[in-house]
């Protein structure tokens, strides 16, 4: 893929993007990985704009920044960040300079550079980069704008391989297996979910993360497995449940056939005068949602409807996710009837 996404910007200039931000946070874990206990990595040094920064937050936002100042001479743009929001900048006669807002003619691009931080810094299971890229445009773009989905992963200390999962808008998605022991490109292929509409032997996860609303969001689980149980002969024992705390992760399960339901409903159950729980960010979601959709899966807005929002920090963002159009014209009545 060489896709021009802007006069100076190409595809390829995302995916070196990529490639230094996985080798940055690679050289923190190693560097770290005879400590035990809150290692100088996993201590919360800030809050940016979206989230908590981690230690080892702080390389991959030093990547990015330079990244976006040696791209800012080449062409404008404009980016996000979790801990900055969005800057947008573009070439003078001798460097760059700060633009005043989106019309500038150039691309706008959502990044998050570690997306699944807790578990990685637990050394527990892989976090992704993700970078969403949007067409120009005069304002703050939305999901639906994203035409390109780049998604890097950021494996735990023992692993030498990682995969890359690109994107293009009506052109479908891949999945690149690399290693870097020796440097090599182990596989690559097409990213495509299965068509099986099975009701069970599969992840059927109900996402849990806030405390206080587990208990509401376990009665929609178990309500939605009886009727699948009594309605569909799902066999429950093969029912199962994971919690992975990073979206990406999760949509990358779902397109992998691993997941076969992923209902993150965190927003969509929030107690008006409640206490507001921690919900999936936009740019989170935003590069993901387009590989899942693109190899065949079905994501939704809870009640069913299109699922789309403005790529920012603070909009709440509650989802379901089907591995395919089988699973969800199968099952998705079973859910709807949970929730209401």
């Amino acid at each position: 893929m060489t896709e021009q996404l802007s006069a100076g910007l190409e595809l390829e200039h995302l995916e070196a993007l990529l490639d230094s931000i996985r080798a940055a946070t690679r050289a923190r874990l190693s560097s770290e990985s005879s400590i035990r206990g809150l290692a100088p990595a996993a201590l919360v040094v800030g809050a940016g704009a979206g989230d908590v920064t981690y230690g080892i937050d702080l390389e991959s936002e030093e990547v990015v920044t330079s990244w976006f100042e040696e791209r800012a001479r080449a062409g404008a743009l404009s980016l996000f960040t979790e801990d900055m929001g969005w800057r947008h900048a573009g070439p003078t006669s001798d460097g760059w300079e700060e633009l005043p807002g989106f019309d500038h003619g150039g691309p706008r691009i959502a990044i998050d550079p570690i997306d699944g931080t807790r578990p990685l810094l637990g050394d527990l299971r892989s976090a992704w980069t993700s970078i969403a890229a949007c067409p120009p445009g005069p304002g703050e773009p939305r999901a639906s704008d994203v035409s390109v989905g780049l998604l890097g992963e950021l494996p735990t200390s023992s692993t030498e391989a990682w995969r890359v999962i690109r994107a293009q808008r009506g052109h479908g998605a891949t999945i690149q297996r690399l290693s870097s022991a020796p440097a090599q490109r182990l596989s690559e292929q097409p990213l495509i979910a299965d068509a099986d509409d099975r009701a069970d032997h599969g992840v059927f996860s109900f996402f849990r993360f806030s405390p206080w609303q587990r208990p509401q969001i376990a009665a929609v689980e178990a309500d939605f497995l009886a009727r699948i149980e009594a309605a569909e002969g799902a066999d429950l024992m093969h029912c199962y449940d994971d919690q992975y705390v990073c979206n990406v992760g999760q949509l990358v399960h779902l397109a992998l056939g691993a997941y076969r339901l992923i209902a993150d409903l965190r927003g969509h159950m929030m107690e008006p005068g409640g206490e507001s729980p921690v919900t999936s960010k936009p740019y989170d979601l935003a590069a993901a949602l387009l590989v899942a959709r693109e190899a065949g899966c079905v994501v939704t807005a809870p009640d069913g409807e299109a699922l789309d929002f403005p790529l920012d920090a603070e909009t709440p963002v509650s989802f379901i996710g089907w591995t395919n159009e089988p699973t969800a014209r199968r099952l998705a009545p079973h859910l709807k009837a949970a929730l209401s």
